[in-house]
């Protein structure tokens, strides 16, 4: 694997990461939103990633769709809020903040890595050059 493919590759975790944490910050930030344009609450999005190969030695990932989620929404008895049913149900987003914070914290973990893995390329593409300024 070359150099560029390794600075491609990591790259391509670098962008898939950060669109997962901008889906993921959205959820946290609508956890208790009752009402949309669309009507009802707020729908949890979910990301999924797909590998890409170009090439024979070149990789990656990307995000292969952003999806709602289709679990029913989290039913909470309050008669006096304005969203109420006719029961005095509301319904809230089937959003869970710790699983959602969980999710943020390994994202933003693999993020990390990404960068790291840049990094260290980095350092070994210059200690590859500094031999050849030895000699």
């Amino acid at each position: 694997m070359s150099f560029f493919n390794i600075l491609d590759t990591a790259a391509t975790g670098l962008s898939a990461q950060r669109i997962r944490m901008s889906v993921l910050s959205s959820n946290l930030a609508n956890a208790n939103t009752t009402r949309t344009e669309d009507g009802g609450p707020y729908r949890k999005k979910n990301v999924i990633f797909k590998q890409v190969l170009q090439g024979v030695h070149k990789g990656g990932v990307q995000v292969d769709r952003i999806y709602e989620d289709t679990k029913p929404p989290r039913l909470q008895y309050d008669p006096s809020h304005p969203d109420a049913n006719e029961e005095g149900y509301v319904a809230y987003p089937n959003i869970s903040p710790v699983e959602e914070m969980i999710n943020l914290l390994e994202s933003a973990r693999s993020y990390e890595a990404n960068i790291s893995t840049i990094t260290t390329a980095k350092q070994l593409a210059n200690a590859a050059l500094g031999i050849g300024r030895a000699q």
